[in-house]
């Protein structure tokens, strides 16, 4: 049922505001490809979505079997995603309208990421959906501590100065998913691509579509 007590709805970033899951798993590729690894973007895709940067490049580096250090590996794999993302990166279809709609009516928006806020900074100017964010990005880097543990989002409520219960979470990761469900926070789950399922949690429903987001605040 649309909850009419949501004063705040919290994003993720990548993948649900800015379409660029896919942009940052062909960085992925390119980067390992540099020192002789092969992987797959579409079972990056599967596997890598949501969690902590390091931790993926070392599990990549692992099943590459090469030994060049993450401190080479993190600032050329930015660099090579910042490039794809100014020539290809695009909102996620409906949140343009949806971000305006929920400023038209006084709902306040935030931005919680496991990626640092100067990346957030740089995809929601490239999609020009920055404005809707001044001041309200918070990122896992603030307080060390990255989804699916909780922290973040309560991090981010209590920035904006809401409680659990006046917060929506919008995510398209399972990590995200999971630290919506630790948090105790009403979740949506983004899965544009997903058939019928059954329910992950009380607290989560799955939306096909990011303009679902505004009959969830009880605007639709």
């Amino acid at each position: 049922m649309p909850n009419s007590s949501i004063r705040c709805v919290i994003f993720d970033c990548d993948g649900t505001l800015v379409d660029s899951e896919r942009l940052c798993q062909q960085a992925m590729v390119e980067v390992f490809a540099r020192f002789g690894g092969e992987l797959d973007v579409e079972e990056c895709m599967a596997q890598f979505q949501g969690g902590k940067l390091t931790d993926i490049l070392a599990a990549n580096r692992k099943k590459c079997g090469i030994s060049t250090s993450i401190d080479i590996l993190e600032p050329l794999y930015r660099s090579i995603c910042n490039t794809l993302f100014e020539e290809h990166l695009i909102p996620i279809a409906g949140v343009p309208e949806m971000l305006a709609a929920l400023h038209e009516h006084n709902i306040d928006v935030c931005v919680a990421s496991n990626g640092p806020v100067f990346k957030m900074e740089h995809t929601l100017g490239l999609t020009q959906l920055d404005h809707y964010f001044e001041g309200a990005m918070f990122s896992a880097f603030d307080i060390q501590c990255w989804k699916p543990a909780p922290d973040l989002l309560h991090y981010a409520a209590m920035q904006m100065g809401y409680r659990i219960e006046e917060c929506l979470f919008v995510d398209d990761t399972e990590p995200g998913i999971e630290a919506g469900i630790n948090a105790n926070m009403r979740t949506l789950y983004y899965r544009p691509e997903a058939q019928e399922c059954a329910p992950l949690h009380s607290n989560v429903k799955t939306i096909r579509d990011m303009r679902a987001v505004l009959a969830e605040v009880g605007l639709h």
